[in-house]
């Protein structure tokens, strides 16, 4: 198993967690088809976005794979005006982490951070270890605890 920065941060805290692994496809980097790689349902596989306020703060935001994230919604929810994803070719320099491996766990800064309220209705979720075809499987209230996250309903209707 490859030691992220994510997983050793983790291990450095006493939080229980376990990991996955799986094929990469670098033509599908999806959350879905990690899901599928690793037979988990998709609800209970998050993606980690790192979006851009109007007023130029950054922001994290940890939603289900299959679902779209609801731009105004993540606006409210920070106090922002307008939000946007920020482009892909800033990600490594913002985050610390690459399309496809981009964990909330480890990031360059500890940026604002929000988890769809769905990830409450399962003990534990799926988020990438920070490295492609990996993944930590860990407890929602563990991560949020761990990185100050905040559940608010980020994905559209």
């Amino acid at each position: 198993m490859q030691k992220t920065n994510a997983i050793r941060l983790l291990d450095a805290t006493g939080i229980q967690y376990s990991t996955a692994e799986y094929e990469v496809d670098e033509s599908d980097l999806s959350g879905i088809h990690a899901a599928r790689m690793l037979n988990m349902p998709v609800e209970r596989v998050f993606k980690t976005l790192v979006l851009r306020g109007a007023s130029g703060a950054y922001m994290v935001c940890c939603s289900p794979v299959a679902k779209e994230l609801d731009l105004k919604k993540v606006a409210r929810v920070s106090g922002e005006k307008k939000v946007e994803l920020i482009p892909m070719k800033e990600l490594s320099i913002v985050s610390g982490y690459i399309r496809g491996g981009c964990s909330p766990i480890g990031m360059k800064k500890l940026f604002p951070t929000y988890i769809d309220k769905t990830a409450e209705l399962f003990d534990s979720i799926s988020i990438s270890a920070g490295a492609r075809g990996v993944q930590i499987i860990m407890k929602v209230e563990d991560l949020n605890r761990h990185i100050g996250a905040i559940s608010a309903d980020l994905v559209v209707a």
